[in-house]
């Protein structure tokens, strides 16, 4: 278990999964409880507790069906309990600058590493200095041994020996000393080898410091082994395990179809299966009339453009069906105080859109730029003081004609727009401009975009539009002909 969590918390979870209550200020159970009541009820059959005094924390879940992976019951359980819990911790120390900030960890290491070669760095002179120190003093005391009568002789006829030696032997003050504080047995011959010694071993030492000093890579290397050392006289076993690893995520199994979804000018949603429905038998509140209708599948998104600029996404698959009036699209995205949602637009994530808004602005965006998992939204488009946001245009698409009757073997005849070669926009005040959609940019981030009609004062932007000139049907017979017909007719 998680700090934290307890087997009693992680039952009290699945108990108000899969029988949800009505959430304060609503009438009945929202959409998503009901889905992730049915996605963890397709998965999950039972769980019960059989912790004892042998077995101190024991939870047994049994899966819906033996077709169920272990591994799909696992994330979904990880997904939506406590089983799974994220942990924050407050990084906040005294870095190198000497100011307590809130560092991530890798700049912690990082600092961490610089304050190691830091004191390396100065460990190294120290003993640096050291070494010289006491080279200094030895190679003093081997010329002294070299003539050793000399300096005896010096040390007695001489009221002053210490400048006498200096003077006499090139000796510095610090040398002097040692030689009139030396006793006489350090001046036999085994001494002499001794000193040999010591000033070889201190040489080595002298070059390895240095090394250390004048090559980073040195001093990396010494770091290195100092640390492993230290770990392995120190360390014990880990008992957290420390990985790479990603949220658990329960996949939502969303039967690709094709749907209708249907919207009122009110912003009632709903969608029904399959396309090819005539608009004007679809019922509505008394007061309320058709926005739009938009043929694409279970598994694209619906688009939500409010006043503010923001744009929201819900999931066609989430939609109520159409046998009733569908459900308020406010009940699936959180509105910003004093926005509406205005447009709205269903299809796949590769669908690009002529967005624009009445100021004369616009610009280019592909649907999978404006998804976002929030119920809040992204912030997408500027919208100007005093400007509304036109309805969106589709800039391409591509479909399919079946054939007329399923007991025919003729083959179905695919229609494909090319992508919109042109854009016409149209003011409040009657005013027309056409131009090339290569003019445009796609901006993946949204924002104002380009100017796309120069409007004179008190004049608006009543709508732009991305057209074609060219389709390409491909197929023969009847049915082709039936086809373009009706491509002429609608162009």
């Amino acid at each position: 278990m998680p700090p934290g969590t307890s087997a009693q918390k992680v039952l009290e979870e699945i108990e108000e999964i899969t029988n949800p209550k009505v959430k304060a200020g609503k009438k009945a159970v929202t959409q998503e409880q009901n889905q992730l009541k049915a996605t963890v009820l397709a998965v999950l059959d039972g769980v019960r507790d059989e912790s004892s005094r042998e077995a101190p924390v024991r939870l047994v879940f049994e899966p819906k069906s033996r077709t169920v992976g272990q591994d799909e019951l696992a994330r979904a359980l990880l997904a939506h309990t406590s089983l799974e819990s994220s942990s924050s911790i407050n990084l906040t120390s005294v870095g190198l600058d000497g100011r307590p900030v809130q560092k991530p960890l890798r700049r912690m290491l990082e600092e961490w590493i610089a304050f190691r070669q830091q004191t390396i760095t100065r460990r190294s002179r120290h003993r640096l200095q050291k070494v010289l120190d006491r080279i200094h003093i030895l190679e003093g005391r081997q010329l002294v041994l070299l003539n050793i009568d000399e300096v005896i002789a010096i040390i007695r006829a001489s009221d002053e020996p210490k400048a006498a030696l200096i003077a006499r032997f090139a000796l510095t003050e610090r040398q002097a000393d040692d030689i009139l504080d030396i006793r006489l047995r350090q001046l036999a011959r085994l001494e002499a080898i001794k000193i040999e010694q010591e000033l070889k071993a201190l040489r080595e030492q002298q070059g390895g410091l240095e090394d250390i000093l004048g090559s980073p890579a040195a001093l990396r290397r010494l770091m290195i082994k100092e640390i492993e050392a230290d770990a392995k006289q120190f360390a014990d076993p880990r008992r957290t395990l420390i990985q790479a690893e990603k949220k658990a995520v329960a996949e939502v199994r969303v039967l690709d179809e094709p749907v209708t979804v249907v919207v009122s000018d009110k912003g009632w949603v709903r969608a029904r299966q399959g396309h090819g429905h005539d608009a004007a038998a679809f019922a509505f509140k008394a007061g309320d009339s058709l926005y739009g209708t938009f043929e694409c599948r279970t598994v694209d998104p619906l688009l939500v453009f409010g006043s503010n600029g923001r744009v929201y996404t819900v999931p066609v698959a989430s939609l109520p069906g159409a046998r009733g009036d569908g459900q308020p699209i406010t009940t699936q995205i959180d509105l910003e105080a004093g926005t509406q949602p205005l447009h709205y637009f269903a299809g796949p994530e590769e669908a690009t859109l002529l967005l624009s808004g009445s100021g004369g602005y616009g610009f280019l965006a592909r649907v999978e730029h404006m998804l976002s998992r929030q119920r809040g939204g992204k912030s997408f488009i500027t919208v100007g003081d005093g400007e509304q946001i036109c309805r969106p245009s589709l800039a391409a698409k591509d479909f399919e004609v079946k054939p007329p009757s399923a007991s025919t073997n003729a083959a179905p005849i695919a229609i494909q727009m090319v992508a919109a070669t042109h854009v016409a926009c149209a003011s409040t005040g009657g005013r027309i401009l056409t131009f090339e959609i290569g003019e445009l940019k796609i901006m993946e981030k949204g924002g104002r975009g380009l100017k796309l009609i120069d409007l004179e004062a008190k004049d608006s932007l009543a709508g732009a539009a991305a057209y074609t000139r060219s389709v390409r049907i491909h197929g023969v017979g009847a049915a082709a002909s039936r086809a373009r017909s009706n491509w002429r007719s609608a162009a």
